[in-house]
């Protein structure tokens, strides 16, 4: 493992959006010392395929696994996620929206969330690149139960879950409380300004949705309705336990 490199795991089907992506990652500034990777996967049979495909591939320490149409608009991310990680050896996940809970319903969106996020329609004005300053003593994270899948940055490689998952939909639920479950915490970095655009046209495939929700809540039963330190505590009071 290359503990001064960072991957980014794309899965893709538009060169469009991928060019535009591509173009952002490029204007960041990399921390001295440290390298960038770019890993790419064309058509991939299912999210969580392509996932692990990257992850295996590479030798970073550093993973970020992001949509195709999210646009880093923070030029100094990259240190930024390493003095988060940096901060507590428990953090193995950071996103850039996350939820306080694990919604009873299994659906994200219904429970409180923490973060910040520029969308395609937003009508704030962008502010200049330089006014993006993180202080992780002075603006600092929150733990969160389940971070949204649009930007998913990891410092251990836990594998995605192909045999269940075999589509594009709760990767990100199942992944965060595989990380939880696995004694790590997820955090979200407080934002003054968003650090990402998700241009995203917001289309739902609600049959497949509905499908991997409940298994979701077939699967996850014993935790809906937990927060983070919930779900993390039940993990180690059994691992105490055997």
């Amino acid at each position: 493992m290359n503990d001064h490199k960072f991957a980014f795991i794309i899965c893709t089907n538009d060169d469009l959006l991928l060019e535009e992506c591509i173009h952002y990652i490029n204007h960041l500034t990399v921390p001295p010392g440290y390298e960038l990777d770019l890993l790419t996967i064309a058509d991939a049979p299912c999210i969580t395929a392509g996932y692990n495909e990257g992850m295996t591939a590479s030798d970073a320490r550093y993973k970020i696994y992001l949509h195709q149409d999210v646009f880093l608009l923070n030029r100094n991310i990259l240190s930024d996620l390493l003095a988060i990680f940096a901060s507590d050896p428990r953090i193995g996940l950071i996103g850039m929206v996350g939820y306080d809970r694990v919604s009873p319903d299994g659906i994200m969106w219904h429970v409180p969330r923490s973060g910040n996020l520029y969308t395609r329609k937003d009508a704030s004005r962008y502010p200049d690149p330089a006014s993006y300053r993180f202080s992780i003593h002075r603006d600092g994270y929150r733990p969160v139960a389940e971070v949204d899948g649009f930007f998913m940055a990891t410092c251990v490689d836990l594998p995605w879950d192909t045999d269940v998952l075999k589509g594009w939909d709760f990767y990100d639920a199942f992944q965060s409380i595989r990380f939880l479950q696995s004694g790590y915490k997820a955090v979200v970095p407080v934002q003054n300004h968003p650090w990402c655009l998700h241009d995203d046209n917001k289309f739902l495939n609600l049959s497949d949705y509905n499908t991997y929700r409940k298994l979701f809540l077939k699967i996850h039963a014993d935790i809906l309705g937990k927060d983070w330190a919930e779900v993390l505590c039940t993990q180690s009071e059994e691992r105490k336990d055997t």
